[in-house]
């Protein structure tokens, strides 16, 4: 079947259940201000992109973060959250097939002003498809390898492009915080342009140049960014855990003649795959490195200091130590 149809699926059935989840913070000033900016977001970098650029400005945001925690590709929106989308003033989304719930959400929009922005529509020509790498489970037979990848966020250097743009739309809706926001991204900016620096620096002083996950893989655009290659059991979208025989030998096999002492999953699974990888290896010793996609952060992370700088930081590092 279809792998982006069994993450709509999925979704549906997440829907039908009732899911309601809905993030909100008050930025500085925003509590109780009826002219405060109201931002939805459906993802945490969206979310966190957006806390930096508005900083402490004094006018003020609602700034809600809807799927809270809840999987980009099974994600649908509750009532309420149609609701609070219908009222934004800016409203910022991937744009991938796992949003397709987004169109219907817009046709009735109450704020005929808002401002909606479309991380892929920004990326436009950069926006890579899903590839069928040697050894994934189920291969071809998943689709025609013609879809577009939707983990864009995981590529710094798409992440300076986004806040740009959402800088851009600050400033159009609140021109008198315009100088406060241009400062922030311009902070911003630098240190993402210093961990971009950074990682390819390990990239390229790695003894290394593939990684290999037991797991899904949605970190194409970062490989990409640093010349890497990979192999990994499922794609991106993929709604599989369980690996077939062959899919554990093949990938067993790269690590021996690749001489990779690591093997990579991503935040929320469990190592059972990545253990089998390794025990059908000739390197039983070989560790296991968590590399974090952000597709399930939630409000209260967020707000416990949760950061996408912080969360690349940790990449960086998993990084360095998948290619020693």
């Amino acid at each position: 079947m279809n792998v982006k149809k069994i993450c709509l699926m999925a979704a549906g059935i997440l829907f039908i259940s009732g899911v309601v989840i809905v993030s909100k913070t008050r930025m500085p000033g925003g509590a109780g201000n009826p002219r405060a900016l109201r931002i939805v977001t459906t993802i945490f970098p969206e979310y966190d992109w957006t806390r930096e650029i508005l900083g402490g400005a004094s006018g003020g945001a609602e700034l809600t973060l809807l799927s809270g925690g809840a999987d980009l590709h099974s994600y649908q929106p509750s009532v309420q959250a149609v609701a609070g989308i219908s009222e934004a003033d800016i409203f910022i989304y991937v744009g991938g097939e796992s949003d397709v719930w987004v169109e219907d959400a817009l046709r009735n929009a109450v704020n005929g002003n808002m401002t909606v922005l479309s991380l892929m529509s920004i990326l436009g020509s950069g926006i890579k498809t899903e590839e069928i790498k040697d050894g994934m489970q189920g291969g071809a037979d998943e689709n025609d390898g013609t879809e577009s990848d939707e983990h864009v966020w995981l590529s710094v250097r798409n992440a300076m492009l986004f806040c740009g743009r959402i800088c851009d739309a600050l400033c159009e809706k609140d021109s008198d915080n315009a100088e406060t926001y241009r400062a922030n991204l311009a902070s911003y900016t630098a240190r993402l342009s210093d961990l971009d620096r950074r990682l390819s620096s390990v990239a390229a002083g790695g003894s290394r140049r593939t990684l290999l996950f037991a797991d899904r893989f949605p970190f194409r655009y970062f490989t990409d960014d640093y010349g890497l290659d990979y192999y990994a059991a499922f794609r991106g979208c993929s709604a599989e855990t369980e690996a077939g025989f062959e899919t554990v030998i093949f990938l067993a096999k790269k690590m021996d003649s690749l001489g990779l002492d690591a093997v990579c999953k991503i935040e929320g699974s469990d190592t059972r795959l990545a253990r089998t990888v390794i025990n059908s290896s000739g390197n039983r010793t070989a560790r296991i490195i968590t590399m974090d996609s952000m597709q399930s952060v939630t409000l209260r992370q967020a707000e416990a200091g949760a950061t996408y700088l912080g969360i690349m930081e940790s990449n960086l590092t998993a990084l360095e130590e998948a290619l020693r």
